[in-house]
């Protein structure tokens, strides 16, 4: 849905959930859909044993109680997933194992509960790695960092070093406040792998729980460029919609109804930078801060993210069907493979003296060769 830019002030927030949000339930941030578990080796993650005073309550309150960083909501949807396994106290004397159990399932006294998952458990320890930082600003309190595209925010499945958190747990090595496995100093915000910009980083934990108050708040101040698909009929505007994973492609964000129950609000707001006739550079405030927001809203309203290959942006979606303009896209692609979205300012106030801190990227090599290729293209068209 798209709708008049209305006055929302300097209150922005990252496209991805905030650190603190998004590691609530780190272990189910990955599941499969139901018709993907058939197949695949499960491995246990948590166990829980109801006491012998145990009254009846359901499996999904009974979780959220023992899995303090986890949302009932990802519980849930674990159990619809065929991820919450219950062996019962009849199960046990008979030698019989849990079977998965859905989010009504009341435990009773003796029921052991188990967390199931396709990959195996691990320990996470963040290893310290000789990693190059373009640090942008440091003081005693916290940091800000630009980072490449290409480069992980933090440890996961597939991607367990070489992240940016390696990176700053080598950084501050000799700094005795900073402990890289705790949740309570690092990363404020997070951005996507092939996304670029910049980045806050909390030394203390005052200062990061005083940074993710601003993030909550929307008090923070954060603008992306991006090259989008498309030309723009109105030059601002803003697009709403709950954000949520894609039933047919769980790798992807999908947009549903605002007032519907799947997914979390997200606003993004826009406005025309560079119109190149087929494609748009434009400048995206957000209101929220869910995953991929960017991404999946400009998708929604049909201006994908130039080479964004999960939603679409490699297609070419404007423009002529000559060879020479497809050659001219694959060019484009070669410049700059990935989506075309850059984190370029970040402001915020600074958690010990109060001071507005304000930052600006510029615009990275890839991304700014991109641009100047689609403008040397624009300016040797006559009709657009």
């Amino acid at each position: 849905m798209i709708c008049p830019e209305h006055t929302v002030g300097q209150q922005w927030q990252d496209d991805m959930e905030l650190a603190d949000g998004a590691q609530e339930a780190d272990e189910l941030d990955e599941l499969p859909y139901a018709d993907e578990t058939d197949s695949h080796t499960l491995y246990e993650h948590q166990r829980y044993v109801a006491d012998a005073g145990q009254q009846p309550l359901r499996v999904d309150k009974f979780l959220a109680t023992q899995m303090r960083g986890s949302s009932r909501a990802r519980i849930q949807a674990a159990a619809e997933t065929g991820h919450i396994f219950v062996c019962t106290a009849a199960d046990q004397a008979q030698g019989r194992t849990g079977q998965p159990v859905k989010s009504n399932y009341r435990v009773r006294p003796g029921d052991i509960v188990t967390l199931m998952l396709e990959r195996p458990k691990r320990d996470w320890h963040i290893e310290a790695q000789d990693i190059p930082l373009d640090v942008v600003y440091e003081d005693d309190v916290l940091l800000v960092v630009n980072k490449p595209a290409g480069m992980v925010v933090h440890p996961g499945c597939g991607n367990f070093d070489g992240t940016l958190v390696n990176a700053l747990a080598w950084h501050l090595r000799d700094d005795p406040r900073y402990d890289p496995d705790s949740p309570e100093v690092g990363l404020c915000h997070r951005i996507d792998k092939d996304t670029s910009g910049l980045l806050v980083v909390a030394k203390t934990p005052e200062a990061k729980s005083c940074l993710g108050r601003q993030f909550y708040d929307h008090s923070s101040r954060r603008t992306y460029n991006a090259l989008v698909w498309g030309r723009f009929a109105d030059d601002r505007g803003t697009i709403t919609g709950n954000i949520g994973r894609d039933v047919r492609d769980r790798q992807r964000m999908a947009v549903y109804p605002m007032d519907g129950p799947v997914g979390k609000p997200a606003v993004t707001h826009y406005r025309v930078m560079e119109s190149f006739g087929y494609t748009t550079l434009v400048e995206c405030r957000l209101e929220t801060g869910r995953t991929h927001q960017i991404r999946a809203h400009m998708k929604h309203i049909g201006h994908p993210l130039f080479a964004d290959e999960r939603y679409g942006g490699t297609q070419v979606l404007r423009g002529e069907r000559t060879a020479a303009y497809r050659a001219f896209i694959a060019n484009c692609f070669a410049l700059c493979p990935r989506q075309a979205l850059h984190a370029r300012t970040l402001g915020f106030s600074h958690p010990a003296s109060g001071q507005q801190m304000d930052f600006c990227s510029p615009l990275p090599a890839d991304m700014q060769a991109l641009i100047d290729k689609w403008r040397r293209y624009v300016g040797s068209q006559d009709t657009l």
